[in-house]
Order: structure tokens, then sequence, then C-alpha cells
């Protein structure tokens, strides 16, 4: 199976700490976002969790003890956007992002890191030339780090229309002008930019519309093929392999105006100050009347992949 610990907060940067902990007693227990007395119970074994996937904008907590991870098929997907405090208040400043990235990328290697340059977004601060820009400056240093770059366009969550209401849609013109660029970028730096939910006319040279944790993408970086069984999407257009999420709503503390999974920043501190990094939750206790279920975990393990799978 998959797990995945990146669609609904950013565990690496702020519970390094108690998903480490978790790993050491082997298990996690996860409610479900929408109807919380529902807890679901991971084994957190090498054994049936086949690839660990991580999605964060500051892998930095999670180097001093990586080794833990070692018995894993590890991949992760590192943020990196152009924005600054009016946009990203508490995210790392982009140079010691991309530092800390070189450095988690010259431990895993290039085909288990990705560099997440989305959501892509349009202001006059923001404009489509300041974004090609500073891509090719991103991509310039990334290049050898890792071989691939997933880009998106702003999604108008009503989330993110109440708490940036000056947000506006990219245009199609405007996506066409970026992606363009993007592409020639890409190809210069020995990466391939897997487009996010977006449209198939967007496809060129160095560009595809097949997701980002896609099968094909954790496979390669597994070295080995994947059974996976029929999974329910969680939008038609996604192909990609979220599934089980050990993470919650509500907990991160970025404060990303664009961001889908917070509701407000009163809230976010409120759960965030019931953390307890030795709690088998990432917020708070088991509660009366909590129904614990083990999931159903099994391998998709099928078989090394060869080298003219690659081709």
């Amino acid at each position: 199976m998959i797990l995945n610990t990146g669609s609904r907060t950013d565990i690496p940067a702020y519970y390094s700490k108690w998903f480490y902990n978790r790993v050491r007693e082997g298990f996690v227990l996860v409610r479900n976002p929408y109807y919380p007395s529902q807890v679901t119970r991971y084994r957190l074994s090498p054994d049936v969790v086949d690839i660990l996937v991580f999605c964060t904008k500051n892998p930095e907590p999670m180097l001093a003890e990586l080794e833990l991870l070692s018995p894993y098929t590890c991949f992760w997907f590192v943020t990196v956007t152009p924005y600054e405090k009016d946009i990203e208040p508490h995210v790392p400043p982009v140079e010691k992002v991309l530092k800390t990235m070189k450095q988690m990328g010259e431990r895993v290697g290039t085909d288990k890191i990705s560099w997440r340059y989305d959501p892509v977004l349009i202001t006059e601060k923001y404009s489509v030339d300041y974004h090609i820009r500073e891509f090719e400056k991103m991509a310039g240093f990334l290049g050898g780090i890792t071989n691939q770059c997933v880009v998106s366009f702003l999604d108008l969550y009503e989330k993110t229309k109440r708490n940036f209401p000056e947000a506006k849609a990219v245009t199609e013109a405007e996506q066409e002008i970026l992606v363009e660029a993007f592409s020639k970028t890409a190809a210069r730096n020995g990466m391939r930019i897997h487009l996010c939910c977006e449209k198939e006319t967007l496809v060129r040279d160095h560009v595809d519309a097949k997701g980002c944790m896609s099968k094909e993408i954790l496979e390669q970086a597994a070295g080995y093929r994947l059974r996976v069984p029929r999974q329910r999407y969680t939008r038609q257009e996604c192909a990609c392999l979220l599934g089980a999420d050990i993470g919650a709503y509500n907990t991160c503390g970025h404060g990303c105006l664009y961001c889908y999974a917070n509701y407000d920043r009163k809230t976010v501190l409120r759960n965030m100050a019931c953390h307890d990094e030795n709690s088998p939750f990432l917020i708070g206790y088991g509660q009366e009347g909590d129904a614990i279920k083990d999931a159903k975990q099994e391998s998709w393990r099928d078989g090394q992949i060869s080298m003219f799978d690659l081709m």
C-alpha cells in the first residue's frame, strides 16, 4: 500500500518528532476528518507499507533521524515557490528550503524526490515574467538533485476565496506562456514537468499531464512494479495514488493564503496546541466513543522493474 502524509498537513515541517515516534512504535491512529469518532489504525511496517510519501515546504526537521526510514521506500515532494510573506507568511526563506532540498536529494537520490512549483498564482507583483525568472533560477539550482517538477495553477476553493479574496484564476493564455517557458527550462536542467490536474492541451515536450503521484512515478522511485487495486480518485482528472493519509486538516502552521486544508488561523493554532509528540494521534488523544478499526493493509509489490520498463 501507499501511505501518504501530506494531503492534509505538513508533517515533516511541524510534526517530525511525532512521526518518528510513530515509526518506533510501529503504528498510527488517524481520525476520519468527516466522522471524527471513526478512527483507523495503520501499521507502520515495511512489510505492508510499500512507499511512504511526504509532501512538505520544509523537510529540514526530518534530516536528523532520516536513518529511521531506511527500511522503507520513501518519496519526497518538496514545495519551493517564489512567494514572500504576504502569501506564505510562515514558510522558511526560499534559499533555505532549496539548500535543505539539496541535502535531502543527495541522501535519497534523484528518483525519490520531486520539486513542487505550485500553486502558480498571478498578481501584479507575481507576474508571468516574475514566475519565468524565478522558475529558471530554482531549476538551475535543483538540476541534478531531482529529475522532475510538479506544476499546477491556483484552484479557487471556497476556503481559498475566503482567506485570499484577491486571488484570481490564471487565464488559459497565461498558462500557455508559463508552461512553454517552464518546459524549455526543465529540458535544460534535466527535468520533466508533471502537470497536476491541468488540461491536456498544455502537454508538450518535457511536460505531461499524468499526475504527480502516479503509479509510474512511484514505481520508478521504488524500483519495483505495484499491483494497485482499483482506486477511488479524489478528483476525476487526478490519477494519483493518494490513498491513505495520516495527516489532519487545520493543523499546518505555514498559513499560506491559498491553502485548501486550513479553515482559518485561529482553528489551526488551537489544534496545534493540542499536539503531543507521544500520542498515537496527530492531534489530541483517544476519546470516549472512538471506534478504532485496523486498516486493511497489504503489500502491492509485483516484481522488480527492468531497464526495459523504463525505456
